[in-house]
């Protein structure tokens, strides 16, 4: 099974050169097979919204390493770094980030169309697909600010799987949701990862459901812990 992320030494600082220059994580060295369904846990201030802003491409490391599906991002310039982070990264957020105004289908097609600059059949396609995946294909043309707070969190979850990423990331998914909908929210991640085989981190702060996944990466003071990786 080929990895679809490697971190090699990932370490970032801030304020570099600077008298207040703090280094947040320290040398983080992990590797995720494709199709594993992760969970990424530790407390507040411990680095793991650092970690997922280097993963997803929205920042680059101090130093270290970084190879996602199988490209070496180190030398890569900005333009080639938003290229890659569009079409190989899916994103869920715990505030999913719709367009109110905008549809269900509309929302699911924004990641091609940033992507391929304009509307085709063939995205309108993927996106009633995928709606249907998600359980939506009823309200594909509502607009989101119509929908329940259960309904934009697979909206949301649609548009991550728009554009066949290899890695999604998922941020809190299921923190703004009542117990049921967050439930129903996890499940639908989980039958996505094993019908589809996509690679899932999960950042949660829900134990109940990272014993749920194949594996807990912990994040202790900008480290992982020997054994966690």
């Amino acid at each position: 099974m080929a990895d679809v992320l490697i971190l090699d030494k990932i370490r970032k600082s801030y304020n570099v050169g600077l008298p207040n220059e703090t280094e947040i994580l320290h040398g983080i060295d992990l590797t995720v097979a494709a199709g594993e369904f992760l969970a990424i846990m530790g407390p507040s201030g411990s680095g793991k919204s650092t970690l997922l802003n280097i993963i997803g491409l929205l920042d680059r490391p101090t130093s270290g390493r970084l190879t996602i599906a199988g490209e070496d991002t180190s030398g890569l310039d900005d333009e080639a770094i938003t290229r890659l982070r569009g079409r190989t990264i899916g994103f869920v957020f715990q505030y999913h980030h719709l367009i109110s105004a905008f549809t269900a289908r509309e929302n699911v097609m924004m990641p091609m169309l940033v992507d391929h600059g304009r509307p085709t059949p063939e995205m309108a396609s993927r996106a009633d697909e995928l709606l249907a995946r998600v359980g939506l294909e009823r309200w594909r043309d509502n607009p989101a600010s119509a929908m329940s707070g259960g309904q934009q969190q697979r909206v949301a979850i649609a548009r991550a799987l728009a554009m066949r990423p290899d890695l999604v990331l998922a941020d809190e998914p299921t923190g703004n949701l009542d117990t049921a909908s967050a439930n129903e929210a996890f499940q639908l991640l989980r039958r996505i990862n094993r019908e589809e085989g996509a690679t899932f981190l999960i950042v949660t702060h829900n134990l109940d459901l990272a014993h749920q996944c194949d594996r807990i990466i912990r994040i202790v003071d900008g480290r992982i812990p020997t054994g966690d990786a």
